[in-house]
C-alpha cells in the first residue's frame, strides 16, 4: 500500500495494540487511511483456509468502517463495531453482528441505516470491536499524505519530509549506545504547534506518525548490500534553545536522556511509529545501529495538526572579518628563535617563498614529538602562502608569516586537545568539534558557520582510509577554509552573502586558494 500511494504505514500486532486503538483506526478512516488486517497462519499450509468462524487464516481483509452502535438492551454503554470486507466478495464472518446475526433485531432502524446493514454474501461484515481483537492477529494502517486525497471533506494529515543521509566517517554515528559519535548523526528539528482537538484524559498532547526509511538498499542487494539495522530517538529541546538552528553537541546528549523513541532498532526498510507529545519542539536522531555504516534515508512526520521540520544546521553564515589587533608585550623565546630563522632564510629580501616556508615550519614542527608527524607538504604550504599573501607576490613577509605562525599556535592547541591518546591523528568525529573550535579562535576575524553537508565533504577530503586525519590534513583544511571565505568576501561588495563571478575569475578565485 506505501508503494502504491506514497503514505506511511504503521504495523499493529493485536496482542500488543494500544488502548486507544479503536480510536486511532477512527481517525485514520476520517483522514482517508487504507486499513488491512490478517490472521497469522504458523503453519503456510494452512493459508486461506477457513475457519470455522467463518474468517480465513493467511488472508488479507480490508477495514471499511468503524462505528459506535447504542443497542436497546444496552441503557448506557455503546458497542463498538468494525465493518471489514473479504475481497474474495464472499466467504464472511458468522458469529455476533455477523449479517443475519440476532444481535441487529435490537438497533432501531435509523441506527441500521447509519450502519447500512444488509443481509448479502458480499464479502462485507460486521463484527465487535473486541471479537475484532481476539480474532485477528495483525493491522496495518497507511497514512495518506494530503495530494493523494481528493475529498474536501476528509480531514488530512500535516507532512513534513526530509532527505538525508550517513556519511562514514562524519555523520554516521550510530545509534545511543556509541556516546562519542551519536551526536553526529543528522538532526531535525521538529515543532508541534497545535494540540490535538479531543485531548485524551484531559491531557494536551499532539498525535504524530515518524516514520525513517532506508533509501535504495533493494536496489544495491544486487551488489551485495543488506538493509541497515535502523532506528530514531527524540529528544525535547530547553526552552532557552528554541529557535536555535545549531546542531546538537555531545554534551547535550551525555546529560538529557531522550523523551520518546522507536521501539527498536531493526533491519527493515522502514521503521514507523506513532507519538503523542506535549506541544514544543523536539529534535529527531535517525541513526543506524552501528557506526560508520553508510546510506540514504527519508524521515517523514505525519501530524494530526501543523508541525513542521527541518534539518538543522542548514546555512553556512559568515561574518566579515575585523582586523585582528596587533600583539602587544614582549617577544617569546620561541618568537624570537622564529624571527632569526626567518631572517637567516629570507635573506635581505625578508621574504620567503613555498619551499623556503616548509624549511620554516618543520625545522620547529619536528620538535614536538605528541604530534607524530611527518611535516607539512609543499601543497600545504602554498595553500598557507596563497591564505596570507595580502600583497599578492606569492611570497611571505615577515608580518604576514608572524600572523600565520599565530593562527597555526592556535590550531596546534585545538589538535593537541583532541589527540588525547598522543597518536598524533584525530578521529574524523571530532574532527567537527575541532574546526567548531577553530572557529571560535577566528570568530573576531572571519568567523564561519559549516552545515552538515561541508562536514562530510571535509571529512571525504581530509580523512585518511582509517576516517582519522593528521595535522597537516588539519591545518591544511583550516587554511582552506578560511582561504575560501577570504576570498569569497573580497567579492561579495554589497554584503549580501551572493557573488556573480566570470569564468577567469572562477578560475582565479580557485586556482589559488
Amino acid at each position: 500500500m506505501e508503494d502504491f500511494t506514497g503514505g506511511v504505514t504503521e504495523f499493529y500486532e493485536m496482542k500488543e495494540a494500544p488502548k486507544e486503538l479503536y480510536k486511532i483506526m477512527k481517525k485514520a478512516l476520517e483522514r482517508g487511511s487504507l486499513m488491512g488486517c490478517s490472521i497469522d497462519s504458523l503453519v503456510p499450509a494452512r493459508f486461506e483456509t477457513r475457519t470455522v468462524t467463518g474468517l480465513v487464516k493467511g488472508h488479507a481483509y480490508s477495514v471499511t468502517a468503524v462505528e459506535e452502535c447504542k443497542p436497546s438492551q444496552h441503557k448506557e454503554s455503546k458497542v463498538r463495531l468494525v465493518r471489514l470486507r473479504n475481497p474474495w466478495g464472499q466467504v464472511e464472518w458468522n458469529g455476533p453482528w455477523s449479517d443475519n446475526s440476532k444481535e441487529w433485531a435490537s438497533l432501531s432502524k435509523t441506527e441500521k441505516e447509519k450502519l447500512q446493514h444488509q443481509s448479502a454474501e458480499d464479502g462485507e461484515f460486521w463484527m465487535s470491536f473486541e471479537d475484532f481483537k481476539k480474532n485477528y492477529t495483525k493491522i496495518e494502517i497507511c497514512n495518506l499524505t494530503p495530494d493523494a486525497l481528493e475529498d474536501d471533506k476528509i480531514h488530512k494529515w500535516t507532512v513534513s519530509v526530509n532527505e538525508g543521509r550517513w556519511v562514514r566517517g562524519c555523520s554516521a554515528g550510530g545509534c545511543r549506545n556509541y556516546p562519542d559519535t551519536f551526536w553526529t548523526n543528522p538532526q531535525y528539528r521538529l515543532r508541534l504547534l497545535e494540540e490535538d482537538d479531543d485531548p485524551e484524559d484531559n491531557e494536551v498532547g499532539c498525535t504524530f506518525v515518524v516514520a525513517l526509511m532506508q533509501k535504495n538498499r533493494r536496489k544495491e542487494r544486487k551488489m551485495g548490500a543488506n538493509l541497515f539495522t535502523i532506528g530514531f530517538a527524540i529528544y525535547e529541546v530547553p526552552r532557552e534553545m528554541h529557535g536555535n538552528k545549531q546542531h546538537m553537541q555531545k554534551d547535550f546528549f551525555l546529560f538529557n536522556s531522550s523523551k520518546a523513541r522507536c521501539k527498536s532498532y531493526i533491519n527493515l526498510r522502514e521503521v514507523t511509529q506513532r507519538f503523542r507529545l506535549t506541544p514544543g519542539e523536539y529534535v529527531i536522531i535517525p541513526s543506524t545501529y552501528e557506526p560508520h555504516q553508510e546510506g540514504e534515508f527519508i524521515l517523514r512526520v505525519f501530524s494530526e495538526k501543523r508541525n513542521t521540520s527541518e534539518e538543522i544546521e542548514n546555512r553556512i553564515e559568515a561574518d566579515h572579518p575585523v582586523p585582528a589587533p596587533a600583539s602587544a608585550g614582549e617577544e617569546s623565546e620561541e618568537d624570537q628563535q622564529f624571527r632569526t630563522i626567518f631572517q637567516e632564510i629570507a635573506g635581505e629580501e625578508m621574504e620567503i617563498t613555498a619551499n623556503e616556508l616548509k624549511n620554516v615550519l618543520n625545522r620547529v614542527i619536528t620538535k614536538h614529538k605528541d604530534l607524530n608527524t611527518e611535516g607539512f607538504s609543499l601543497e600545504s604550504c602554498r595553500s598557507m602562502i596563497a591564505l596570507m599573501d595580502m600583497d599578492g607576490t606569492g611570497r611571505l613577509n615577515l608580518q604576514e608569516f608572524r600572523h600565520l605562525w599565530n593562527k597555526i599556535k592556535q590550531w596546534q592547541g585545538i589538535f593537541k586537545h583532541y589527540n588525547a591518546d598522543q597518536s598524533g591523528t584525530i578521529n574524523s568525529y571530532e574532527m567537527r568539534n575541532a574546526v567548531n573550535d577553530a572557529v571560535m579562535c577566528l570568530m573576531s576575524r572571519s568567523g564561519f558557520r559549516l552545515n552538515n553537508q561541508l562536514y562530510d565533504i571535509i571529512t571525504m577530503r581530509y580523512a585518511n582510509e582509517s576516517m582519522n586525519i593528521d595535522f597537516d590534513s588539519f591545518i591544511s583544511c583550516l587554511v582552506r577554509l578560511e582561504a575560501m571565505f577570504r576570498a569569497f568576501q573580497a567579492f561579495d561588495q554589497d554584503g549580501d552573502g551572493t557573488i556573480r563571478l566570470s569564468v577567469l575569475e572562477w578560475l582565479q578565485l580557485t586556482m589559488y586558494a
